[in-house]
């Protein structure tokens, strides 16, 4: 009998042992496969203009086009047409897997307008809903005109579809 007992005394390191190494390969193989999901997560991206908070807000209609600049800092691009506008651009735009395209969440051109003074005589800060021009800050939609032809292509050439 003290044979037996022995035996089994032997055989109990051996079955710990072999069990502590199939439960170190399987948690190899779980972290293996959360590290490749994690690789697979989603991202964020931000092209162009970053709105600092608040910075509309420090924009008074008849503030000098040397404030806006100090505020806003350089604008994306600017027309002088009919007085002078500047343009901030911006698109964020998201991806919920790696390997997937990105799709569009928000397309924004901050407009402020200027007199022939150089002082601002509007703020506009359009957006794309629906797959319309939408100007968020008097809610309102332009139906035909000049501005139209300068926003659409803008939102053309920040698309990359």
């Amino acid at each position: 009998m003290t044979t037996t007992n022995q035996t089994s005394l032997r055989a109990t390191p051996r079955r710990s042992l072999y069990a502590r190494w199939r439960g170190l390969r399987m948690l190899a193989a779980v972290t293996l496969v959360g590290a490749a999901l994690a690789g697979c997560t989603g991202e964020q991206f931000q092209k162009g203009y970053i709105l600092p908070p608040g910075a509309l807000e420090q924009i008074p209609i008849g503030a000098s086009q040397d404030q806006v600049l100090i505020v806003m800092g350089t604008p994306s691009t600017v027309a002088t047409l009919d007085g002078e506008v500047f343009y901030y651009i911006s698109q964020r735009s998201e991806r919920p897997v790696a390997f997937m395209n990105q799709k569009v969440v928000d397309q924004r051109v901050i407009a402020i307008y200027f007199d022939k003074n150089r002082r601002v005589r509007r703020l506009a800060n359009y957006g794309l809903q629906d797959g319309k021009i939408f100007d968020s800050i008097s809610r309102t939609t332009p139906t035909s005109g000049q501005e139209m032809s300068y926003l659409a292509p803008l939102f053309k050439l920040l698309s990359f579809n």
